[in-house]
């Protein structure tokens, strides 16, 4: 979903105070966790991503929204901090983990296929927090007919 679209929403009252387009949830066995995200939806802004960032809040990261779900593959050229890589499906369920993604290395890092989304947090922020594979994301980019999260009705 475009940022505008998301606005929108916000605007016309059909998103929920507690599912904001800046903010993600996610949530697991482990607990609960909340980041303040950068919405990376549009080709630009997802080939930009984090690359030359020197820092990172602690609790902050961008997510990566596609229009429909797809193979992703991320690599970290220019990107100067390590980050986890959080890939999920359509559902927001988390599919795959990959943690410390070297700076500036080319290798591909694989997120397999059926990808709608991926948070990018800072790298060993995952383990210290718990997250696995089989957790669930909420935010309002995630459509609410398939998220086994989804962002409350107002």
């Amino acid at each position: 979903m475009k940022m505008v679209a998301v606005l929108a929403l916000l605007a016309a009252g059909a998103a929920h105070a507690d599912c904001p387009p800046t903010a993600l949830d996610l949530r697991g066995p482990w607990g609960q966790a909340h980041f303040s995200v950068e919405v990376a939806d549009t080709a630009d802004s997802r080939a930009q991503g984090l690359m030359f960032r020197e820092h990172m809040a602690s609790s902050a990261g961008m997510l990566f929204v596609y229009e429909s779900p797809r193979a992703a593959s991320f690599w970290m050229q220019n990107t100067l901090i390590p980050l986890d890589m959080i890939f999920a499906d359509s559902t927001g369920t988390v599919t795959r983990i990959h943690a410390n993604a070297i700076p500036h290395d080319k290798t591909p890092i694989d997120g397999g296929d059926g990808v709608a989304a991926v948070l990018e947090i800072n790298g060993g922020m995952a383990a210290k927090l718990g997250i696995t594979e089989g957790s669930e994301m909420r935010h309002p980019a995630l459509d609410p007919a398939l998220a086994v999260w989804p962002c409350s009705a107002p």
